[in-house]
């Protein structure tokens, strides 16, 4: 039987912890590659449009959103039409903030309840 030397046990160790390095190495790269590729940024519009496509959480904020800012922009063009006078048109964004506020606030209380009745 061949006696064992620290030598040998030695190099054995070496090599496992090489082995082990490179192994760590390939490891280290995959993931490097994968973030790589996670932080482009038409990943990141894809990954932010699939969430908002299965939350539908944020697809009533969203809906409430621009159902609010487009009830207060058309509000304003039929109300206003295209005046050029300074105070009218200053109003005329107040009036459409107000109405955006009001119907945003309204409709996301409807799609909650909706939502919960859902």
């Amino acid at each position: 039987m061949k006696k064992i030397n620290q030598t040998d046990i030695l190099k054995e160790t070496i090599l496992l912890m090489k082995m082990k390095q490179a192994d760590e190495l390939v490891q280290l790269k995959d993931q490097y590659h994968y973030t790589l590729e996670s932080l482009k940024p038409l990943n990141l519009i894809k990954k932010v449009f699939g969430l908002v496509a299965t939350s539908p959480e944020i697809k009533g904020n969203i809906l409430s959103n621009v159902l609010g800012m487009t009830t207060g922009y058309l509000t304003k063009r039929v109300l206003l039409g295209g005046t050029h006078n300074p105070i009218k048109r200053i109003l005329g964004t107040i009036l459409q903030f107000a109405i955006t506020n009001i119907v945003t606030k309204q409709s996301e209380k409807k799609i909650d309840n909706d939502l919960q009745n859902f």
